[in-house]
């Protein structure tokens, strides 16, 4: 099966948005969000992000109204508008096996890649809400399970997207002999659409190292970041398998530190309770499920669960150099991309393209000449 070629550590840091199309914005607070869900903002949003530096952007996906997000819209339809709407912005649709047959969605997502000129990717989601898949009449797998459905969800996708006699047989997968036709677009870079993936439980960092594109890392510290890239290039390394690596985080950019601290503390002061504790009662019933709780959301504060993707723990809340310098040491320990949400999305995304992310840019160039060993790395 083609693979994606080794990132070159001298490549520019990528960074990618999470679109807002579910109600509620990416903070379950009440605090003023000029951010909305439809789909004019996000049109909008998105051609602003592709000319203020973005080069992904990743749509949500809820199946059922919860914990403050009361709309939403799914996410292969939304990723395929956006991507129709903007000439370079490669838009990943997250996606649920168990909810989604893989062969069904090999298909939808070639011909979005083929109408975009090869800018489609996916997020395989292993599940953590029980209700989407209970209240559906589908089966709600014990936490390894759903990771190694996962498994067989991406390796079914690829040998869609590659061969013209797909051949699977797995315990919860079986295809033979079939066919989808146009294939995705093709390249030496990019053999396939990209596929991504997270979780933080050993299942998860086990199955980046086996068969993922990307891995997605809730917010992290510097610390708790560079552990998980060592321990995944380490499983990577021993299926001789590359594979690069996001960071999520919430960025609160403002002229002095003081203002962006003010902001981040409204936020929480006015975090909507009730949904908060919602989704931790459901979130954490996942993590803590695994043998060695390390999964997602395991030791999740109320305060990081405010922005439902422990953003704020990346640390992304000061002035534009403040952040910038953060942003290039966590590219030193590893990050290829930075997954970035927003409190006001139109406001904040071209003030990050217009303050912060020239600073990074100048930042690289000053590092590129000596390039460190990234921290966490196997020798």
């Amino acid at each position: 099966m083609p693979a994606f070629p080794p990132p070159d550590p001298h490549e520019p840091l990528k960074f990618a948005y999470w679109v807002p199309n579910v109600s509620g914005g990416l903070v379950t607070s009440r605090i003023e969000q000029r951010t909305d869900w439809g789909y004019d903002y996000n049109r909008e949003l998105a051609v602003l992000a592709e000319n203020n530096g973005f080069e992904y952007a990743l749509t949500q996906v809820r199946y059922t109204a919860s914990y403050g997000a009361a709309y939403q819209h799914e996410s292969t339809g939304f990723s395929l508008a956006l991507l129709l709407a903007t000439q370079r912005l490669k838009v990943i649709a997250a996606v649920h096996p168990g909810l989604w047959h893989p062969g069904v969605l090999a298909k939808f997502v070639a011909s979005a890649d083929v109408l975009s000129g090869g800018r489609a990717a996916v997020n395989v989601v292993s599940g953590w809400f029980k209700d989407e898949f209970t209240g559906l009449g589908e089966p709600w797998l014990e936490h390894d399970e759903r990771y190694r459905r996962s498994e067989e969800f991406i390796r079914v996708l690829k040998e869609l997207w590659t061969s013209d006699a797909a051949e699977f047989a797995g315990d919860f997968y079986r295809i033979h002999d079939f066919d989808i036709k146009p294939k995705p677009v093709s390249t030496p870079d990019r053999p396939h659409p990209e596929v991504f993936q997270g979780g933080n439980s050993t299942a998860a960092r086990r199955l980046a190292g086996r068969v993922s594109d990307w891995y997605f890392s809730n917010g992290k510290d510097f610390d708790g970041f560079s552990e998980q890239v060592a321990e995944v290039r380490g499983y990577a390394a021993e299926h001789d398998h590359t594979v690069r690596f996001g960071l999520n985080g919430f960025v609160i950019a403002r002229d002095t530190e003081a203002e962006a601290r003010d902001v981040l503390r409204e936020i929480v002061d006015k975090a909507d309770v009730e949904a908060v504790e919602g989704f931790r009662s459901a979130v954490q019933q996942a993590g803590k499920s695994t043998a060695d709780r390390k999964g997602m959301w395991a030791d999740s504060e109320f305060a990081d669960l405010v922005q439902y993707n422990d953003g704020f723990r990346t640390g992304l809340i000061g002035t534009p150099e403040q952040i910038a310098r953060r942003v290039v040491e966590y590219k030193r320990r590893g990050a290829n991309l930075l997954l970035l949400g927003f409190l006001h999305y139109h406001e904040d995304v071209e003030y990050f393209g217009r303050h912060v992310l020239p600073i990074v840019r100048e930042l690289e160039k000053e590092t590129s000449a000596a390039t460190p060993e990234p921290v966490g790395s196997f020798s």
